[in-house]
């Protein structure tokens, strides 16, 4: 707008406003000169090009109203001027000043309408205020004679007014003596509606009045009257400030509050508070207890209530102190809640009040923050100072009964209470209870040791009692089934019930005390919780049918009571009919690459005693969650129950009983169906096989020395042990006398052995699967210990089948009679033969029966792969080795007879393959490589002598003495023989 005002005052044109200064109104508009017309005519008429010419002005033309264009114009000048130029610039600053003008004198006309209109509303705007300076000034006359008229009127008015004051006050004064007179009655009725503040405030307020009105002879006796009422008010206020710390409501604490505040007592109201929160809590337990404890005397003594808290505790009895534990926790909740009440009143009281204080109420508004500062340091100190006296009255209360007794569901409970209450505790004031852990602690720790002694105990006598019979389980048997294990699956405090769980994920968020703040307690729910986990156990157990539950709660030496249906090998969930199906010759090839089974799904193998460990695991975890210092007392328990496990199986199934004798004498039993010989004994450690391996080894001296009580074993001890170690240990386990593992119809005891060693691997793949959850339990401090249980114990319950299973195979096959048969062979033959031994059709026999007798037991129990493997693995380990054997007792020897070994040994593995799908064939390069070496040189023999240190000193004396015998002189015989010597004698 500045712009146009310039280029209008520089082309001759004024603005509006200055028109109207220099023009009269019926002045016309100024008509352009002869030579503007001519350079408007000379403009381009094309709006588009004149709109052209206008956006090519520069933009510092339009940047302020002091531009000075002139000196633009001439700063840009080059320093060499050229007139040409200059001029065309010159013509094109006409052309874009004749462009404005143009646009501008065209904006003049289009608004030249509106400002001639404008013009004469002007003309009439100063037409009117002429008229209305001629109504003031007459009205001015008006007012100045009226004025002068009513004077003395005005004056007699103005007395009388004030008469009139005068008397009004006499009588308000009296009226409110009356009132005064009659203030008692109504004191008295306010206090009996509790209106605190209402009587208050009427007493200071008759206590003013009747300091205004004092000079009255009727108020004198009033001022003493109203002091003595006053401290009667603050009597039944202090009372009344009592009653919230059992029951918070809202409005009798608001009264209450405001009736202090009146007083200008705040602060003294909020020591008073904390003196009575103190008081109630001594109070509360106090009485619930002592209560309880006259219930359970049965009599009206006195003398229960004389005592200190302390000494009452002493007095309750074990079936009354789970119901007193929890009413005195609700009694404490009740309390704690009024206190969280009262500070959120507070809270919220004080922000409603947090408003902009005005100059006038500055110093009011000073001592009101003094006072909601220290109500909030001293509410806020209190948390601390009520939540230690709310433990401290526990911590009597735990501490005053021996809990070492108590059953494992009602300690299981009083966990529950305690943790439920140490939760409280850390919403109400973010404390971490550091008293009741420490109580809970100690009385946890003596309990579970006298616990798991217990179990350890039981578990001992389980397994003694163990007849090893597989325990029916389905297919899809899990531990998370089973309700011990229910709590890993609730995404909850430990202390909620699965059934008292909330419904959505908002609640969760929610403390205990938003969640209770409508009503309700939230130790209300634990002797109903208890009712249904006990009829949750009972129901169905986490198993698919109840008489599958039946089987498991069986005794452990009967099964007369299982059904019929669940002894058969597999059973459809729908009919209860085993499936007939069409078996294909991949299925059976599948089925015996498999395993042996019972043509059943492969449900887990297990026995009683093993589901019982597990639900003891579930059990101490249950514990352990609940109560988390004691994590590693009650981990390291967790792990000597598998210890223990695992040794017995070892003890019962792996220990290498058999009593040694000379490989060359057969050991015949007069009992049918006993074993028929005896394997030397260094193939059972030095044949290197590897059986028991040095981790196992550790494994379990560790557990011998530190979980089996020796002594009491009658097994031979090291040195003495103290009577306190002995408490801590267990002597080992005997097997039942019902397990035979001697006959040989049985594979000598195989189904037991499978079911004993395959339960240790379900239990070692269930501890696995229970790792993540015992870590985050453990206190990091001790995880190394979790880590080590699993690496070298857990890990290793799979290596005892191979010591446990190489007795069956040692003992299955007749390893001697293959000696004996091989010694009658003729091996200095002088013409190669095409028909091999009889000793390899009589071995073949002894596997095929072998074979028949997995068949049979696996009727009985499922055999699983691994285990069918391993068992041949052995009996054909032992079959090469008593090969090699054979061969070292050779005398005499020709080539022939070397080729003969090996059509032999080439007839074996044809045979055995079409038994076994195990690939490749175990140690048939040591047998081969043995053959081979009849054919090696002086030379060649000493290195094979060094290289192959897995045969034994026989059999390398053998291939010196036999194959290169005639061969090689005495001295070069010598120094084979002393190579031999040498590798031995670090094995000796």
């Amino acid at each position: 707008m500045q712009k146009i005002k310039s280029l209008m005052s520089r082309q001759g044109l004024k603005s509006p406003q200055e028109s109207v200064v220099d023009m009269s109104p019926m002045e016309s508009f100024r008509s352009p000169s002869k030579e503007e017309l001519r350079e408007l005519r000379e403009q381009p008429t094309d709006p588009l090009a004149e709109q052209e010419l206008i956006d090519n002005i520069e933009e510092v033309y339009f940047s302020s109203d002091s531009f000075d264009m002139v000196q633009y114009e001439l700063e840009k000048l080059p320093p060499d001027l050229n007139l040409l130029e200059l001029e065309e610039y010159r013509d094109k600053l006409k052309r874009q000043q004749a462009a404005v003008s143009k646009r501008v004198a065209d904006l003049i006309l289009e608004k030249q309408p509106s400002y001639v209109k404008e013009l004469e509303r002007v003309t009439s705007l100063q037409t009117n205020l002429q008229l209305a300076a001629v109504i003031c000034t007459n009205a001015r006359r008006q007012l100045r004679s009226a004025k002068e008229g009513f004077t003395e009127a005005s004056l007699g008015l103005l007395a009388n007014q004030r008469r009139r004051q005068l008397l009004t006050g006499l009588l308000k004064s009296l009226r409110t003596i009356k009132t005064l007179q009659r203030t008692d009655v109504r004191l008295s009725e306010m206090l009996e509606e509790e209106d605190y503040p209402g009587a208050i405030q009427l007493c200071l307020e008759c206590q003013k009045a009747a300091s205004t009105f004092k000079h009255y002879n009727c108020i004198s006796e009033l001022n003493s009257k109203l002091q003595d009422t006053l401290e009667q008010i603050e009597e039944q206020l202090d009372v009344a400030l009592s009653k919230t710390c059992k029951h918070f409501e809202v409005s009798h604490y608001t009264k209450v509050q405001l009736a202090y505040k009146l007083l200008g007592k705040t602060q003294t109201a909020m020591d008073q508070l904390h003196m009575h929160f103190t008081q109630a809590i001594h109070n509360t337990v106090f009485q619930v207890v002592l209560g309880y404890v006259e219930l359970c005397a049965g009599n009206a003594d006195t003398k229960f209530q004389k005592m200190q808290y302390k000494d009452l505790c002493t007095h309750i009895t074990t079936d009354s102190y789970i119901p007193c534990l929890t009413d005195l926790c609700k009694a404490l909740w009740e309390v704690m809640l009024s206190y969280h009440l009262t500070m959120q009143w507070h809270d919220e009281h004080y922000k409603e009040e947090e408003t902009p204080p005005d100059d006038s109420s500055a110093e009011g508004s000073d001592e009101s923050t003094v006072d909601r500062s220290y109500v909030k340091k001293k509410l806020e100190h209190g948390l601390t100072r009520i939540w230690q006296d709310v433990q401290l009255k526990v911590k009597a209360y735990l501490l005053g009964t021996d809990m070492s007794n108590f059953k494992y569901d009602d300690f299981i409970v009083v966990l529950d209470v305690i943790s439920r209450l140490m939760q409280v505790g850390e919403e109400f004031c973010g404390s971490k209870s550091e008293v009741l852990q420490e109580s809970i602690k100690r009385q946890s720790v003596n309990y579970f040791k006298n616990y798991h002694r217990t179990r350890l105990e039981e578990l001992r006598m389980f397994l003694e009692n163990e007849t090893w019979e597989l325990c029916p389980v389905k297919s899809n048997f899990s531990i998370a089934q089973l309700h011990e294990f229910k709590f890993m699956g609730q995404c909850r405090s430990p202390s909620v019930s699965p059934s008292r769980q909330p419904d959505s994920a908002e609640l969760l968020e929610l403390s205990l005390f938003e969640q209770y703040l409508p009503g309700g307690n939230p130790f209300e729910m634990q002797i109903d919780n208890k009712e249904e986990e006990t009829e949750d156990v009972l129901a169905s157990n986490g198993y698919e049918s109840d008489e599958l539950e039946k089987s498991v709660y069986q005794d452990y030496d009967s099964d007369s009571d299982v059904p019929e249906e669940l002894k058969q090998d597999y059973v459809d969930e729908q009919t209860g009919d085993a499936p007939v199906k069409s078996v294909s010759r991949e299925t059976l090839r599948s089925r015996k690459r498999s395993d042996y089974n019972l043509n059943r799904a492969n449900a887990p193998i297990l026995t009683n005693t093993t589901l019982n460990v597990i639900r003891l695991v579930g059990k101490y975890m249950q514990m352990m969650n609940i109560l988390k210092p004691i994590a590693f007392d009650v981990i390291h328990c967790v792990s000597q129950l598998f210890d223990y496990y695992l040794y017995a199986v070892y003890t019962f199934f792996g220990r290498n009983d058999m009593h040694y004798q000379s490989a060359s004498l057969p050991s015949q039993s007069s009992q049918p169906g006993v074993s028929r010989q005896i394997i030397p004994g260094y193939w059972y450690e030095s044949s290197g096989l590897g059986l028991i391996s040095s981790r196992l080894r550790t494994t379990l001296s560790r557990i011998q020395e530190s979980l089996i009580d020796v002594e009491a074993g009658g097994e031979s001890a090291g040195p003495h042990v103290s009577p306190e170690e002995r408490k801590e240990k267990v002597p080992s386990p005997h097997l039942s006398q019902l397990v035979i593992l001697t006959a040989s119809d049985t594979l000598y005891g195989l189904a037991e052995r499978v079911v004993a060693t395959e339960s240790l691997v379900f239990l070692a793949e269930q501890f696995e699967f229970l790792q993540p959850h015992l870590d985050t339990m453990m206190p990091s401090a001790k995880k190394p210990f979790l880590q080590q249980f699993y690496s070298q114990t857990v890990s290793t319950a799979s290596e005892l089948r191979k010591p446990i299973y190489w007795i069956v195979a040692a003992k299955a096959i007749d390893y001697e009679q293959m000696l004996l048969l091989m010694a009658g062979v003729k091996w200095d033959i002088k013409e190669i033969m095409s028909q091999h031994n009889i000793y390899v059709d009589v071995l073949l026999k002894e596997f095929e029966k072998f074979n028949q007798r997995m068949g049979d037991v696996s009727k009985i129990v499922r055999i699983p792969l691994p285990v069918s493997n391993v068992l041949w693995e052995h009996c054909i380990r032992l079959a090469n080795r008593t090969l090699v054997e054979g061969y070292a007792n050779v005398k005499k020897c020709s080539n022939e007879g070397r080729a003969l070994m090996q059509l032999d040994f080439q007839q074996f593995l044809m045979k055995l393959e079409k038994l076994t799908d195990l690939r490749p064939i175990p140690d048939k390069e040591f047998v081969e490589t043995y053959i081979k070496a009849y054919y090696l040189t002086e030379n060649d023999m000493e290195q094979f002598i060094k290289n192959h240190r897995e045969y034994s000193m026989k059999q390398l004396t053998n291939l010196v003495t036999v194959c290169l015998g005639s061969h090689i002189n005495k001295k070069a015989r010598q120094k084979l023989l002393a190579a031999i010597d040498d590798i031995d004698r670090p094995k000796r």
